[in-house]
């Protein structure tokens, strides 16, 4: 193993402590303790500083869809920089943007064929709340601008975007935000009978209610005032819900209805998670506007877009109307052939059908840890899933506030990672495990993860 040149482990450790400041972190957490290092990656395993291997059931942040150590990604990357290493997308082209641009067109549905390019996925969907305020103002409707999205639905951190995002806790500390944006009830039918009162609904039932209360936010609001509704096709905070049957065909009635744009967040479910290239063509149906990133280049390097659709960009195809928005890095040439060697990867290696066969291999493989009195509810799509974590699996009782803290802050997080398995714990919504392996994973790697999750949740049960 290489270490960087000159620093040995332990006054690389010491760095971390005294001048890196991580994302999402409590660093509290690692006072007087080392600052998790991962060092090297290959296949669908990571490898810490000291040498452990990990399996990597997250794929990074759900992000490296062909899996670690693509020798032909970083060949791609070092080509182009060679080539053009940078120019920016402000009135000028590069070649690779624009073969990514066409070949991105070429995979979405409908007529998605404009694809605004950015650095990730929450500058993504600030541009989709910008161009839906915009193209409302352009076709003489210019009351419209607020969007609708789901209770504890993660969109982004910038300002926009967080206000999308229905996570309390997330925004209290940078309110105000953006105003104009409104919370319905998501697809989590586990949770259906404390959501709507009425026990015993039905997943077509419940999924039909769940996109009405989208209908009377629009009328509550005013149709006049509503821009956008902006909804993943699995929703990921929470814990992985994926629509019930018939969901998204009503959501896009409604949207047709109030002349209002659909937008599926696509950040984690396009490129492959869900076998699928984009997350709504698994549950068929056609947005206004795509918003992605995060498998683009497998994570190999930045890159994000916003694909909207031809009646959204005709405003701006004549005269001098101009989307006054963009990214210095956006579209980066580098990262753009990062993305075009990923998706012939994709083709040549058959991603999108190796997920798809084994969907209900992975599916079946997760459902055995039922049999645990902890395990609620295990639910997903393709190659990303959640399994809630209860106290009563009868009357599905979650765990309060402090439970949850000890539970997976205080135990889980740890033990999964001490056991070899990176993954997320979550309790953004109620307590989750999130599993979200990249692509390339098979049995073995299911069997795997099922088994350290047995053993870590099992210990987890006897402490509380």
């Amino acid at each position: 193993m290489t270490h960087p040149e000159n620093t040995d482990v332990a006054s690389l450790m010491q760095a971390a402590q005294d001048h890196l400041w991580m994302h999402f972190s409590r660093h509290s957490s690692d006072r007087g303790a080392e600052v998790p290092m991962i060092v090297r990656g290959e296949g669908a395993y990571i490898y810490d500083v000291h040498g452990k291997r990990y399996l990597d059931g997250l794929a990074g942040l759900f992000v490296v869809q062909a899996g670690h150590g693509r020798s032909e990604l970083a060949e791609a990357a070092a080509k182009q920089a060679q080539e053009l290493a940078f120019f920016p997308l402000w009135s000028y082209a590069h070649p690779k943007a624009v073969e990514l641009a066409q070949r991105l067109a070429a995979e979405t549905p409908g007529d998605l064929n404009r694809v605004f390019f950015t650095t990730g996925g929450g500058e993504a969907v600030e541009s989709a709340w910008k161009l839906a305020k915009q193209y409302f103002k352009l076709t003489g409707k210019p009351l419209k601008h607020k969007v609708i999205s789901r209770q504890i639905a993660y969109h982004g951190t910038p300002q926009g975007a967080l206000s999308i995002t229905g996570i309390p806790a997330f925004k209290q500390m940078f309110e105000p935000l953006v105003p104009g944006s409104v919370r319905v009830p998501n697809t989590n039918h586990y949770r259906a009978d404390e959501i709507t009162g009425v026990p015993g609904m039905t997943p077509e039932q419940y999924g039909y209610w769940a996109a009405e209360r989208v209908a009377r936010a629009i009328e509550m609001e005013g149709p006049d005032t509503v821009a956008a509704v902006f909804v993943e096709p699995v929703q990921n905070a929470g814990g992985c819900f994926p629509p019930p049957p018939g969901y998204f065909q009503r959501l896009r009635e409604i949207c047709d209805e109030y002349d209002v744009l659909l937008v599926s967040d696509e950040v984690i479910c396009a490129f492959g998670r869900l076998g699928t290239m984009f997350g709504g063509q698994k549950f068929d149906y056609v947005p206004d506007i795509i918003t992605c990133a995060k498998g683009m280049t497998s994570g190999y390097s930045p890159i994000g877009a916003m694909i909207a659709s031809d009646r959204l960009f005709e405003p701006f195809s004549n005269g001098t109307e101009m989307f006054a928005h963009g990214y210095t890095f956006g579209g980066h040439p580098v990262s753009a052939a990062v993305a075009l060697a990923n998706l012939d990867l994709f083709e040549r290696e058959d991603l999108l059908g190796h997920v798809t066969r084994n969907e209900p291999v992975f599916r079946s493989t997760l459902e055995r840890l039922r049999d645990l009195p902890i395990v609620g509810d295990v639910r997903g799509s393709g190659y990303f899933w959640g399994i809630e974590l209860v106290k009563d699996k009868d009357t599905k009782e979650t765990f309060n506030a402090d439970e949850s803290e000890r539970l997976l802050r205080g135990f889980l997080s740890k033990a999964l990672y001490d056991a070899g398995l990176y993954c997320r714990a979550d309790d953004r919504g109620d307590p989750v495990i999130q599993l979200a392996p990249p692509l390339i994973c098979g049995p073995k790697e299911f069997d795997e993860i099922e088994s350290i999750l047995r053993s870590v949740l099992t210990e987890a049960w006897s402490r509380l």
